[in-house]
């Protein structure tokens, strides 16, 4: 597989989980797309639509699940890839930083659902110190896992978002991750690797 800078980089992948015709650039979907500009501003559509859909379907007191996490990666990709809400059966690292292996994520998902989500929704704190740590430590957690072939990152921003929805706040502005402060977050990912939480921390108190 073509050498292509951040992005993100699968172990054990097959030509034929690419779209034919694609060169290695696109996911096999369902529609057929080839290009990498149009899949990638058709799942940003998605992704405005499933939020919509999510910030009426989940109340500001739901406690989000495991299942609740699945059921939104469906909506959200559900109508361009065939395997939208299950969890990935690859391996995927990027640059040189892997992400969980694909045989743990089932288990790291319930642990998940069990500590960091039962613990931090539903996201109603009245303190702000302690909404803005609640969207950090989930944000960084499920990041770490990276539980889906797809999205990861765009879901991930999806859920803190709904969590500042329950706290009462406006969505999160996430632009920053494509100025200066890129590789700041992606070290904060990183770091939350040994439970290191302030630097997310940091970047989502300025985004508040």
């Amino acid at each position: 597989m073509a050498n292509h800078k951040n992005k993100y980089y699968t172990d054990g992948l097959t030509e034929a989980e690419f779209e034919p015709g694609s060169r290695g650039l696109v996911l096999k979907n369902l529609v057929g797309i080839k290009s990498r500009r149009i899949i990638e501003k058709e799942e940003t559509i998605a992704l405005l639509k499933t939020e919509e859909w999510a910030t009426g379907f989940f109340s500001r007191e739901h406690r989000f699940t495991e299942a609740d996490i699945r059921k939104t990666h469906k909506v959200f990709l559900g109508k361009i890839y065939s395997w939208a809400g299950n969890y990935r059966n690859v391996n995927i690292s990027k640059g040189d930083f892997p992400f969980a292996f694909a045989r743990e994520i089932p288990r790291l998902m319930d642990d998940f659902s069990r500590n960091i989500l039962a613990e931090y929704a539903p996201c109603n704190y009245k303190e702000k110190n302690k909404t803005v740590k609640a969207i950090a430590v989930t944000h960084a957690e499920l990041l770490l896992i990276h539980p889906f072939r797809e999205g990861n990152g765009r879901f991930a921003r999806l859920l803190a978002n709904l969590m500042t929805f329950q706290a009462g706040w406006l969505s999160l502005d996430f632009g920053f991750i494509k100025k200066k402060t890129m590789v700041s977050y992606y070290r904060a990912i990183q770091q939350a690797l040994d439970k290191n939480y302030a630097p997310m921390i940091k970047l989502i108190g300025k985004v508040v």
